[in-house]
């Protein structure tokens, strides 16, 4: 891409957010060398799928190259203090989940979602319950009542302490009466691959994170945790429908380090906006049943301070800690 071409990329998008060509002076160069993209969770999971879809969308809109890099542990956190002690100039930034607003009520962070810019949710998909194919319950009240029965035995893979994953089964131990055996691993992918194995008899991630395997004839879906049924997965029925009042998820989106230029935000939100329309993005979200949830800079912010207060009650509530 010569310069020429680049510079009106970068006016393009400026003006999509609302800036002012002048404000491209204030960028500088920026970006003149490749962003890395942190992706706090191992390969394979939805969250590293979508930040490669994503990478690679956007390098169509801007000058460098997106690196997604994994560091994954402690849920997530050792990846996001990583990014939130880089120096905030936009060449280190997040994919940023739910977790940012959990992890800090069970003492796992020092850190909140206030010590990240949001530049744009991209993403949101609910937990579902998902067993082996060869597992002799076809139901999710089938389930319920062999988790009754084998009290407290039922090993229910997540995706770390205080994982969105974690208080979903735990939610759904509250509502329906239930105990399972909590089987940590460091991300939804590892999980997945566990109950594949025959490690652990269920997990509690989102559809988008076993939709291959599903199709495969491989595993089965019992019920997702939302307030209507879920594309791709329509023969599946919601824990509502089950009379299980119960609805809750993930999300995915893009953060910056705290004290990043607006001018910087601004035009990686531009971008992202822009990739969000390329079809290896788009086909790669609705092939994998990922829902998108788009949500500016604002409005992403308002949902993480909802979430915040609401995690904080329910984590409470069931007395979940680290």
């Amino acid at each position: 891409m010569t310069r020429s071409i680049s510079r009106r990329t970068i006016l393009g998008a400026l003006a999509a957010t609302g800036f002012a060509p002048a404000a491209f002076a204030q960028l500088g160069d920026y970006p003149n060398r490749p962003i890395e993209l942190v992706v706090p969770y191992g390969a394979g999971g939805g969250t590293d799928v979508l930040a490669r879809a994503y990478a690679e969308a956007a390098r169509r809109h801007m000058s460098q190259t997106i690196t997604v890099m994994n560091k994954p542990g402690a849920s997530g956190a050792i990846g996001w203090q990583e990014v939130i002690n880089a120096k905030p100039d936009g060449y280190k930034l997040a994919v940023i989940t739910v977790e940012l607003t959990t992890l800090p009520h069970m003492n796992m962070a020092k850190f909140t979602h206030e010590d990240f810019v949001p530049i744009a949710r991209l993403n949101a998909d609910p937990a579902a319950i998902t067993v082996p194919v060869s597992a002799p319950y076809n139901t999710i009240e089938e389930f319920l009542a062999a988790s009754k029965k084998a009290n407290g035995a039922m090993r229910m893979g997540n995706a770390g302490p205080g994982s969105i994953w974690h208080l979903a089964a735990a939610a759904l131990e509250d509502k329906a009466g239930v105990q399972f055996n909590h089987i940590p691993y460091q991300g939804a992918a590892p999980a997945v691959l566990a109950l594949l194995g025959g490690h652990i008899d269920a997990v509690a991630v989102s559809p988008a994170e076993v939709t291959t395997y599903v199709s495969a004839g491989k595993l089965k879906t019992l019920a997702v945790m939302a307030d209507a049924r879920v594309k791709g997965f329509e023969s599946v029925p919601t824990l509502k429908e089950r009379g299980i009042d119960l609805s809750i998820g993930t999300w995915r989106g893009l953060g910056a380090p705290k004290g990043t230029p607006p001018e910087v935000v601004a035009f990686l939100k531009s971008v992202t906006a822009k990739a969000m329309t390329e079809p290896v993005l788009k086909d790669t979200m609705d092939n994998q049943n990922m829902g998108v949830s788009w949500a500016d800079e604002a409005q992403f912010r308002a949902a993480m301070q909802r979430d915040n207060i609401y995690f904080k009650q329910l984590m409470t509530r069931l007395n979940i800690k680290a």
